[in-house]
């Protein structure tokens, strides 16, 4: 293939551009016309068969017409659907489409956004999006942050940051502090941090919920054993019941102690936008640095993530590394370089995901959204507590509450009773309607209800409040012996 002035297939023409656009738009517009009758969830044969197939890489240009039908018609199932109404599973992506428009019009632009004088206006974009979310926070003028992929590299680069700031080169002794709750990514970046695994201490809790306590007793230990402890990671909103630790005691004592505080708030940061948020997030403003998840709260699509600091010197001191062939850097607080505070150089432009949904529908839109969701899981958690022969796990404080099958007036082991909760989740899902997800919480398996779809309302709720009934039903009249 020869390139030239006249024949460069890269290089789309206006009308190509919209023409290609169009065909997926049509796709994508079948798409949304039918989410709220899509199955929640499928899943692959043991075998595998209707899953297509691994390909070489493709030598030879093909139509985009064929292209989009193996995507759109081979690729797209079998799959969890996290976009629909009834995923109530592990914690509901979105996926906003005005989020999908902006990485379009990012993607074409394809400004570089990490360092301020290469496109100011792009990069004060993004250092709004931080200052908003600092704001919500209840962080001051001197805080900051940037936008990563998702929670798992937001708690990496806090760590990283923690162990910088408190530890000297030689930071083997250190000492982290969190919970069996935690997000597992707490435990993996901290061993990407360079700890090694026994260096993570696990707290025990208390309804789920860090116990002080046990902390205060196990730093005092450390301490005396000639460890360094330097680091706390809290919780506002585990993946697995909601639940929320004690973020203003945990924070008077790390403060005693020189500990930095880390709260990972990835599921739960963004109920700060509602009032009920507030009240139980109170002292998440005390945290040295907080990991937010747009992709859960606001509901953008995955890759949307955000680490923030009290002191954004810190991340500088974490991160900042110079280079001969980059300019120097903005010595003017108003101009974020991004690269100087975050791992990252090249990279996409990702706050304009969260800036043109927010002056499209308002900080109010999605305050209004996320109150229905505390309103539903109270509905869906008053419907099903008060059923005979459900046991509540974990009552919700936010939007995700836990609950199992524990037949009244029989006796069994807990691993049939474990059993016994698999088959009746299988059964609630049966329908494909809606999906809800399992844990467990310590030996006990927990089926859970997590609303946070933007998708999601009193219909999708009312659909898995029947079928529990249904279920229980079933499951009560069965011989247990």
């Amino acid at each position: 293939m020869q390139i030239s002035d006249e024949y460069s297939p890269l290089e789309l023409t206006p009308e190509q551009l919209q023409g290609d656009v169009e065909q997926v738009l049509a796709y994508l517009a079948r798409h949304l016309d039918t989410l709220n009758t899509q199955t929640a969830w499928e899943l692959a044969s043991a075998n595998a068969g209707e899953v297509a197939p691994r390909e070489a890489i493709p030598r030879q240009s093909s139509e985009i017409e064929t292209i989009l039908d193996d995507f759109f018609n081979k690729r797209v199932n079998p799959s969890y659907n996290p976009s629909c109404g009834g995923y109530l599973a592990y914690v509901p992506g979105g996926g906003l489409p005005h989020a999908a428009i902006a990485d379009l019009m990012s993607g074409i632009l394809n400004k570089f956004v990490t360092l301020w004088q290469v496109a100011p206006g792009f990069a004060n974009i993004e250092a709004d999006v931080v200052r908003w979310f600092t704001q919500l926070i209840g962080y001051t003028d001197v805080s900051g942050g940037y936008l990563t992929t998702g929670g798992s590299m937001a708690n990496w680069s806090a760590i990283v940051t923690a162990r910088r700031i408190k530890l000297p080169d030689n930071f083997l002794d250190g000492i982290i502090y969190t919970t069996a709750q935690a997000h597992h990514s707490v435990t993996k970046a901290a061993v990407l941090a360079g700890f090694p695994e026994p260096n993570i201490r696990i707290i025990d809790t208390i309804n789920w919920s860090l116990d002080l306590q046990s902390l205060q007793k196990q730093v005092k230990l450390d301490s005396e054993a000639g460890c360094q402890p330097f680091l706390v990671v809290a919780n506002a909103g585990t993946t697995n019941t909601g639940a929320i630790d004690n973020l203003e005691a945990i924070a008077d004592f790390c403060s005693s102690q020189n500990l930095w505080l880390h709260t990972d708030a990835a599921y739960g940061g963004f109920f700060m936008l509602t009032e009920r948020g507030r009240a139980c997030l109170q002292g998440i403003e005390l945290s040295d640095s907080i990991t937010l998840d747009p992709h859960k709260g606001l509901f953008l699509p995955y890759g949307t993530g955000c680490l923030l600091v009290k002191d954004v010197t810190h991340l500088e001191e974490a991160h900042k590394v110079t280079a001969k062939y980059l300019p120097p850097f903005q010595q003017d607080a108003d101009r974020v370089d991004f690269c100087g505070i975050s791992p990252e150089l090249s990279r996409d432009f990702r706050g304009l995901r969260v800036w043109l949904p927010f002056k499209l529908f308002g900080a109010e839109t999605f305050t209004a959204y996320l109150d229905e969701k505390l309103d539903l899981c109270q509905h869906a958690f008053a419907s099903i507590s008060h059923l005979e022969h459900i046991e509540v796990l974990a009552a919700p404080e936010l939007s995700t509450f836990a609950f199992r099958f524990n037949p009244a007036g029989e006796t069994l082991a807990p691993e049939q009773l474990n059993e016994l909760n698999r088959e009746f989740l299988t059964e609630l899902n049966r329908s494909k309607r809606f999906l809800l997800s399992a844990t467990y919480l310590d030996d006990v398996f927990a089926i859970r209800v997590c609303v946070l779809s933007f998708r999601t309302h009193l219909s999708h709720v009312d659909c898995v409040i029947d079928e529990v009934c249904r279920v229980t039903s079933r499951f009560a009249d069965r011989d247990l012996t």
